[in-house]
């Protein structure tokens, strides 16, 4: 993305008054979420601030945790080091319970023919290397998984939903650990030009010579 589009992006998002991601007027988490959910089919997404931190989200969001063991199947050395820092060990035969995908400015335009591909529970889509700050993206169909995740993200007593309220909405949901996982709108906006200039620009490159 040029610069003149990321001053363009931060200028709209930081004259709107809405800058962090637990106020109600925040529309740029949402869109977000939205295109990510289109380009990838899945129909739940949570949106964190690290790699790391859709890592957990994924695993968590499926009730793995301490003693658990999964698949090593696809993780490099790092991931299965901060895995073993959750106490989830990775074994050549468990089950793969998230894959990951590494966005880029140059492959962003890729991002549904690389999701179409992913047939684990979650996908982990990794957005640190789009060039606007740590971000990544669990994506998935299961709601129970996707509510873990949520409540993962934000610590404290109640949920980005329900703050407001003071009500707890779901307390079987509540985790054991709550980390301050959630992503700025800011980050999220330049993210969100980005990809989708790059899916038009990749929409273009592909449609037949001529066409209109």
């Amino acid at each position: 993305m040029e610069l003149y589009d990321t001053a363009v992006v931060l200028t709209r998002v930081m004259t709107s008054g809405t800058v962090m991601s637990i106020e109600k007027g925040d529309r740029e988490l949402p869109g977000l979420e939205r295109l990510l959910a289109k380009q990838c089919g899945r129909s739940r997404v949570s949106l964190v601030n690290s790699s790391s931190a859709a890592i957990h989200a994924a695993v968590a969001g499926q009730g793995l945790g301490h003693g658990d063991r999964i698949g090593a199947d696809g993780l490099d050395e790092s991931t299965v080091a901060f895995l073993a820092w959750l106490g989830i060990t990775a074994v050549d035969d468990g089950p793969v319970p998230f894959e990951r995908i590494r966005l880029t400015a140059e492959n962003a335009g890729d991002l549904r023919a690389l999701a179409a591909g992913v047939t684990a529970p979650a996908l982990v889509v990794d957005l640190c290397d789009m060039g606007f700050g740590p971000a990544a993206a669990v994506l998935t169909d299961d709601e129970t998984s996707w509510a873990r995740a949520e409540r993962l993200k934000i610590f404290g007593a109640f949920d980005l939903r329900t703050m407001w309220t003071q009500e707890e909405s779901n307390p079987d949901l509540v985790p054991g650990v709550q980390c301050n996982y959630r992503l700025s709108p800011l980050v999220a906006a330049c993210i969100r030009v980005a990809l989708n200039q790059a899916v038009k620009s990749q929409a273009a490159q592909a449609a037949p010579s001529g066409a209109s």
